[in-house]
């Protein structure tokens, strides 16, 4: 076998491992956010969507022609993929914000009840579950400006839970008690614990025996899988005035020996993944990167809250190479299916962009979206921001931070198996557009 034949071999190779890797948070454990396609490039129709009792924040994963999902109504859902059928479903005592993993015929998944399911992937029965210390949000005094300004109050952007990696016989996550956990993926059983300073609801992921993960504490670290001792840790910005610009929200995704992830102090960072040592950051003009990265042909795709901007970087030098204006904040990951690029936005559309220039080619708006009830959005599918948030006392600001959430904002990052694009809302649906 000759040189080329080995190249086609090696690329055919990874395209079906691409093509497989469905089944956890991202697509694998390094998280890139890149599979193989076909992706459609014109939207046709609604296959079919699935009502559930409350807003959908969980990513779908796909296996064996399944999608599973959680539900903030407490569920964990399996789905037939081709009808939209209900298989089963498995109920926690919390919301279900986290994204599922699977592996060896079990579904692995954390609520907000502070219990880690392990869950019988074909029948839903439940296999062991594991108690944490307990979940909460990222909370602070005078958070974000909010009055009174001596008040804790929660995070209300704080919406996901840390979505489990599966490898060599052990599930890791991250907890509302600031601790990274590692299980027994066979028995639920502790390996250890590594301890942070504040909330950890990223996900970690695994390269070459190492998990990376960001904290609220706003220290990224780097720990060894088996042991979990610490190998290195980088610190991101700080803000102990009102607590806006700080935290790790978005989950890394670690490509060619660089981890990229995004930070409230309004960086996307690529970190050196031996050393942690900066490479390089780009700055987003104070706008948060709640975004997890994707990486695929040398580029980093991600994309901004409250400056609803579209990035595509250039992963070795962080140079940019597109910049779109969107029109809302985005909190879903991008997923990149060979030329399109997918993301959800919270006004409550999907869009489907082309991957090198960044070009929206098409975009589906939920009903509830175009039902706009309060008056949530402009004509133009703005966040009315001077009408929702006309005072920052008391209850006003969560009032206003429910309403753009229950038009049907995409929180969900998509998947696409086989040409159907996968995704939740918060409308409570799970959708499956072709």
């Amino acid at each position: 076998m000759n040189g080329s034949q080995i190249g086609v071999l090696f690329a055919s190779l990874c395209a079906a491992a691409a093509v497989n890797a469905q089944s956890m948070f991202r697509g694998d454990a390094t998280h890139s956010g890149w599979y193989a396609g076909p992706a459609p490039r014109q939207f046709h129709r609604v296959k079919w969507k699935f009502p559930t009792g409350d807003r959908v924040m969980s990513s779908p994963v796909f296996k064996d022609n399944v999608i599973y999902f959680g539900g903030d109504d407490g569920n964990v859902y399996a789905v037939d993929a081709e009808t939209g059928h209900q298989i089963w479903k498995r109920a926690t005592n919390g919301p279900v914000p986290s994204t599922p993993a699977i592996a060896d015929g079990t579904l692995y998944i954390g609520s907000y009840d502070g219990k880690f399911y392990a869950i019988d992937a074909r029948t839903g029965a439940l296999r062991w579950k594991f108690a944490t210390e307990g979940e909460r949000r990222f909370e602070a005094k005078g958070l974000h400006g909010l009055q009174p300004k001596n008040q804790t109050i929660a995070d209300p952007f704080d919406v996901f839970l840390s979505s489990p990696v599966v490898a060599n016989g052990c599930v890791y996550f991250g907890s509302g008690d600031g601790n990274l956990y590692a299980l027994d993926s066979a028995t639920g059983d502790l390996r250890w614990k590594f301890k942070t300073g504040d909330v950890v609801h990223a996900s970690p992921a695994l390269a070459d025996g190492i998990l990376f993960f960001g904290s609220w504490d706003s220290y990224f670290y780097a720990v060894d899988a088996k042991t979990g001792k610490e190998k290195w840790r980088f610190h991101a910005g700080e803000d102990p005035l009102i607590h806006n610009q700080v935290g790790f929200q978005s989950s890394p995704a670690v490509a060619n020996g660089v981890v990229y992830t995004g930070c409230r102090d309004a960086n996307l960072y690529a970190l050196d993944a031996a050393t942690g040592k900066e490479k390089w950051r780009f700055f987003n003009d104070l706008s948060w990167v709640i975004t997890s990265p994707a990486v695929a042909d040398d580029k980093v795709f991600f994309a901004t809250s409250d400056s609803s901007l579209y990035h595509v970087v250039d992963a070795n030098s962080g140079k940019p190479v597109v910049r779109q204006q969107g029109k809302a904040y985005m909190f879903s990951s991008p997923t990149i299916v060979g030329d399109v690029a997918f993301i959800g936005v919270l006004n409550g559309t999907l869009e489907a962009r082309d991957a090198k220039t960044g070009e929206l080619l098409w975009d589906f708006q939920v009903e509830t979206s175009k039902q706009n009830k309060g008056w949530v959005l402009t004509a133009d599918r703005k966040f009315n921001v001077p009408f929702l948030y006309h005072s920052n006392w008391r209850e006003a600001p969560i009032v206003a931070n429910d309403q753009q959430i229950r038009i049907g904002g995409i929180f969900s990052s998509p998947l696409v198996v086989n040409g159907v694009v996968y995704f939740g809302s918060a409308d409570g649906f799970l959708y499956a557009l072709e």
